[in-house]
């Protein structure tokens, strides 16, 4: 019984250390480390092939572009990153004549932005970069020994850095021109860069002369080819030479895809041998920011190390009155990062993730529909608030509007609902106010979301918020909120189109419209079946057309569909990012544009010309304000709603404002080591009592056994 008593106390000696469910190393969580999740394989961390929000989380906290996103102004504003200022933009006629900044777009031939770099910034250690002695780059060629001896990036002994400069941004913009590259953003550069798709076709016939020659390696060293519209003017300094006039050009210079690519960093992972071992930019990004990736284990877990050569910034100091009251200001001016390490590990499925977050073992978390309830309710005003529960741990809950739209379209170009006659118009206009989206939020959203008054979110340029932002066509201002229009009022509207009680003049039955949708099977029944109820109350009968997606999409680029709906995020937040996908030559039928409506309206189209060449402002705003007029007036869109994230986060996890076009924002993060330990102890208690019960049902159960053995023994011995 003694060895059973030890172990009864060793258990309930541990009670006061670490909990015993603590999936981490003693002693880690009162470290400045943050503790977080990812469900989705990363499968590109290629600066010039990346394009997902789960790779970006990644390789945002590792390159730094040009530019960046300020943390806390909204509406969202470009500030510098690894530049001295901003850009300088110069614009010029076509024969090289300088134009004032007020020059009208048709007189611009090319724009030059102007960049430089702030010098002592330097790239995080690399093998890369490792000399030997003699000056040579050490792991160039890379010898037979060394290969054999690694099988990750940590296993090259030796390290190196050295400073950025200007021919880094350029070696990276010819990154995404050299088709081996695969950038998706590739032929939208091509149109706008000057000498970008002369350059790839350059590229490409070098490379294949070297293929010819057979000489060693896969590697191209593209600072030998030249682009025109990219120059070094001196070793910090660069240009990039658009054409045209294309001001939305500068919010690509906060993107991964423009950020520093060192020449060597290329070389040295082409070459034969590293990519079976997953050793290539794909999986190791190398860069200037806060952050290393030191471990990419997809599988099990990535981790992010603070990097020891980061150049230092300092948090911001400028802030709104709401970030001052919530404490978003109080790191203002002190030197980021606050963390030192990031540890996300693989969670496929939802409940796990959640246990973890209310155990105190992850940071911050998202919420599930399935886990909705437990976390969120809502006021007697609509105002999403904590649950008890909730509050009693002190979680926190963030919200913010998202820079997209999700909307129902009509095909302007089908004879019953299209068109700009004024019958269609109308029957357009009724729709617009039976389908309620406040409605649908509440029931298919949990209430995340914003009932869209036009294409424009908040954060964007352009948008109006309040009594100035009502769509008129749909909703009042009454008592200081938004009332959608009667269901009356829309029954008038069919009226004056000569729809009475929805009935089809041409037959007297019922008018019969049709809904395009990939949707199927049954979680899509619910939905399908609130859009018909929706046009019910018009005397509508809505037929629902359910096809697979590759079948939906040829429906729409032949304009065979007649409503469907359909959803956009913004590559950057500006107003010409949403008002392109209604702009007449961007039609999804005539041009195999994104504008799925089919929509075109002379105004509208010139307004667009306009807008998208003029500098955020009062002129673009009264641009903006005549488009929206048409849009709501002419109704191609049902503007439906602007989805909003929820996200919560622990007490300890300090400046957590949410930011819906920065990537970059792990470094802002400051975690609260010793108030997490206090916690992941109060909350993973381990239940004793249980074990002592059944030790002490155990030693009783012994004592009969033990008698009797020492009966028996008294009994021999006699």
């Amino acid at each position: 019984m003694l060895p059973l008593a030890l172990l009864l106390v060793v258990l309930i000696g541990g009670c006061g250390r670490q909990a015993w469910n603590d999936p981490y190393r003693d002693g880690q969580a009162a470290e400045p480390i943050f503790y977080s999740s990812f469900a989705e394989r990363p499968k590109h961390f290629d600066p010039a092939r990346s394009y997902s929000a789960n790779e970006w989380a990644f390789i945002s906290q590792v390159y730094e572009p040009p530019l960046q996103y300020h943390f806390l102004r909204r509406p969202y504003a470009l500030v510098p990153l690894t530049t001295d200022g901003m850009p300088e933009i110069r614009e010029y006629a076509e024969d090289g004549r300088p134009l004032p900044e007020d020059a009208p777009a048709a007189e611009v031939g090319y724009t030059d932005y102007i960049l430089r770099v702030r010098p002592g910034i330097r790239f995080q250690p690399h093998p890369a970069f490792a000399r030997d002695t003699s000056g040579g780059y050490l792991y160039w060629p890379l010898v037979d020994d060394v290969l054999q001896s690694v099988n990750t990036l940590g296993d090259f002994g030796a390290k190196d850095t050295r400073e950025l400069v200007a021919a880094d941004y350029i070696y990276q913009i010819k990154r995404l021109a050299y088709a081996p590259n695969h950038s998706p953003i590739s032929s939208l550069m091509g149109e706008h860069i000057r000498g970008f798709a002369e350059f790839a076709q350059t590229a490409k016939l070098a490379r294949e002369r070297r293929a010819e020659e057979k000489r060693g390696g896969g590697w191209l060293d593209l600072r030998q080819v030249p682009m025109s519209g990219v120059q070094e003017i001196d070793r910090y300094t660069y240009r990039i030479r658009i054409e045209k006039k294309y001001p939305q050009f500068i919010y690509w210079l906060a993107m991964n895809f423009f950020a520093p690519m060192p020449w060597e960093a290329e070389r040295f992972y082409q070459q034969p041998g590293l990519n079976e071992k997953n050793i290539n930019l794909d999986w190791y990004p190398v860069g200037t920011g806060p952050f290393m990736l030191t471990e990419n284990n997809p599988n099990l877990r990535m981790v992010l190390v603070r990097n020891p050569n980061f150049h230092g910034e300092a948090y911001p100091e400028e802030g709104s009155a709401s970030d001052v009251a919530e404490g978003l200001l109080d790191d203002a001016g002190k030197a980021m990062p606050f963390i030192e390490r990031a540890v996300y590990a693989l969670e496929k499925e939802a409940i796990p993730r959640w246990n973890k977050f209310l155990q105190g073992y992850y940071d911050n978390s998202g919420i599930a529909s399935d886990s909705f309830d437990q976390a969120v309710q809502f006021g007697t005003g609509g105002e999403a608030e904590l649950t008890d529960a909730m509050r009693e741990r002190g979680i926190r809950l963030s919200t913010a509007v998202e820079t997209s739209v999700f909307y129902t379209g009509f095909n302007m170009l089908d004879p019953v609902v299209g068109g700009d006659s004024e019958r269609a118009r109308l029957l357009r206009q009724a729709i617009a106010i039976a389908v309620d989206y406040e409605e649908y939020i509440s029931i298919f959203q949990n209430g995340r979301g914003e009932a869209a008054q036009g294409p424009l979110p908040p954060g964007i340029f352009g948008h109006r918020g309040g009594i100035e932002g009502v769509n008129p066509v749909t909703h009042r201002w009454i008592d200081g909120a938004l009332r959608r229009r009667g269901i009356d009022e829309a029954r008038t509207l069919m009226a004056r189109a000569g729809y009475v009680d929805g009935r089809d003049p041409a037959n007297g039955g019922p008018l019969i419209l049709y809904y395009d949708t990939p949707a199927a099977g049954p979680d899509s029944k619910a939905m399908l079946q609130w859009y018909r109820k929706q046009l019910d109350k018009l005397g509508i009968e809505l037929v629902i057309r359910a096809t697979d997606y590759n079948r939906f999409q040829e429906k729409m680029l032949k304009g065979t569909a007649q409503i469907f709906s359909w959803g956009w995020n913004a590559d950057y937040p500006d107003p010409e990012n949403f008002f392109f996908l209604l702009y007449g030559p961007n039609g999804k039928v005539e041009s195999k544009g994104e504008n799925a409506a089919n929509f075109h309206d002379a105004e509208f189209d010139t307004l667009f010309v306009t807008m998208k060449d003029l500098p955020n402002g009062t002129e673009r705003q009264h641009v903006i304000d005549r488009m929206v007029t048409i849009l709501r007036d002419q109704s191609p869109w049902l503007f439906g709603f602007f989805p909003k994230s929820f996200s919560l986060h622990h007490a300890w996890y300090h400046n957590a404002k949410p930011h819906l076009m920065a990537n970059n924002t792990l470094k802002y993060k400051r975690i609260d080591g010793a108030s997490r330990v206090t916690a992941q102890q109060a909350w993973n208690r381990p239940l004793v009592w249980p074990l002592v019960v059944l030790a002490a049902v155990l030693v009783f159960s012994l004592v009969p056994a033990v008698r009797g053995f020492r009966a028996r023994e008294r009994s021999r011995a006699l």
